[in-house]
């Protein structure tokens, strides 16, 4: 009953920009952290960025100056505002949600979208 959707996936080349958004929505009542992570095929799934409930960002190091994690609370949404893309940074982007929902028998858990692809080429 929770999905997580993201979106803003593509193509960009080297040097452009992308926005990818997720939205938590369903049967949930209240999220705290969510984060942007990132895999690449037979690579372990990295973390690229997180932001909590209150609005405290972290980065991985190749995404700080380049990338900024936002958040709307009321809409249970973040974004992530890639700038000055490199060829490295293409994978599949995947959102998760720390969360509580009204199925989780009081437990906070991990959510994760299903992913969009972004591809950084000339």
């Amino acid at each position: 009953q929770v999905r997580i959707a993201e979106s803003g996936g593509g193509s960009a080349q080297p040097g452009g920009s992308l926005t990818l958004t997720c939205e938590a929505s369903g049967t949930i009542i209240s999220v705290s952290d969510m984060a942007w992570y990132r895999q690449v095929p037979g690579i372990e799934r990295e973390l690229v960025a997180s932001i909590t409930d209150g609005g405290r960002t972290e980065y991985a190091s190749s995404a700080k100056d380049r990338f900024t994690i936002s958040r709307d609370n009321d809409k249970n949404t973040i974004y992530l505002q890639m700038n000055s893309l490199k060829s490295e940074d293409t994978a599949v982007y995947y959102c998760k949600a720390h969360l509580l929902a009204s199925t989780g028998w009081g437990r906070r858990i991990d959510y994760w979208g299903k992913g969009t692809q972004v591809t950084v080429s000339s």
